[in-house]
């Protein structure tokens, strides 16, 4: 199984993971196609050096996020189908949080897998761990129905679904209360923390309100994709409970509202740095 199906592996913040982030968010705009030296360009305003851009490009090559390849004449890369699928996958996280209504549906997932398919077992309690759903008992699982589709394309993926069976569900009753349930289901403790950290790494980037707009910057740029890179695992590990499940200081809500205003304010100034840093590497004159 291709590492790029797990787009987990990289530690945010670290240069594969921000080069990996970079990729995702401008290659696609960029025609699908950018070369070496456009990655040093955009990679060096975030601090990081051409050698240490080259060796976390290698790096993704070999997890099958990009390959080479040459147009006009000149050597570049372009994303692998396989990355393509796993960057829409992350544009729907990333930028549409869950939240789940105390009155939606939920998703059990009963799997029973025998000793010699251990390894895919050890895999599909992984990507179920890493799509946000939580652990009842050993081969039950639960999630919002809103992630059934996901969950089906693991199954499918692992040549699972013959051992696996998946219920729709309003809420489950528990013998406690649903926050005790859901504290056991989910490391909620863990996707707080997340939260937590991400206010804190970000919450100076944008004052309240804001006294103009931002443009154009190697700043802005930094600020934006160092933003993205540290987000986009929460979506991911966040199921978006509702608050009957959830402790009463969650702060899942104001990560999620500082997120939507870093994106607001520095989205496109960023785009359009990244516009102008190709148009350079690539000796266009800019007016």
């Amino acid at each position: 199984m291709s590492a790029v199906l797990d787009d987990m592996d990289s530690r945010p913040g670290s240069t594969t993971s921000l080069l990996r982030t970079v990729i995702g968010l401008y290659l696609r705009d960029a025609g699908g196609w950018m070369t070496a030296k456009d990655m040093v360009a955009l990679m060096a305003a975030l601090g990081t050096s051409g050698t240490v851009t080259r060796t976390a490009l290698g790096r993704l090559r070999k997890k099958d996020v990009v390959l080479q390849e040459t147009r006009d004449g000149v050597p570049g890369f372009t994303l692998t189908e396989g990355a393509a699928t796993m960057l829409a996958r992350g544009d729907r996280r990333i930028y549409n949080p869950r939240s789940m209504a105390a009155s939606d549906p939920w998703c059990l997932i009963s799997f029973s897998i025998p000793e010699t398919e251990r390894e895919k077992r050890h895999q599909l309690r992984r990507r179920l761990h890493w799509i946000g759903c939580g652990t009842v008992a050993a081969g039950l699982w639960i999630c919002p129905d809103s992630l059934r589709l996901e969950v089906e394309e693991i199954l499918a993926d692992l040549e699972l679904r013959g051992m696996a069976t998946i219920f729709v569900t309003d809420t489950p009753l528990v013998g406690g209360s649903l926050q005790e349930a859901a504290s056991k289901w989910w490391d909620l403790d863990a996707v707080a923390e997340l939260h937590k950290d991400f206010i804190r790494e970000h919450g100076a980037d944008i004052p309240m309100p804001v006294v103009q707009p931002v443009g154009p910057s190697p700043e802005a740029f930094a600020t934006y994709v160092q933003c993205i890179d540290r987000w986009r695992i929460i979506p991911y590990l966040d199921p978006g409970l509702p608050s009957e499940f959830l402790p009463v200081d969650w702060p899942g809500a104001e990560g999620t509202d500082l997120f939507s205003r870093i994106v607001a304010a520095f989205a496109e100034p960023s785009a359009e740095f990244v516009r102008l840093t190709l148009r350079d590497a690539a000796g266009v004159q800019v007016s």
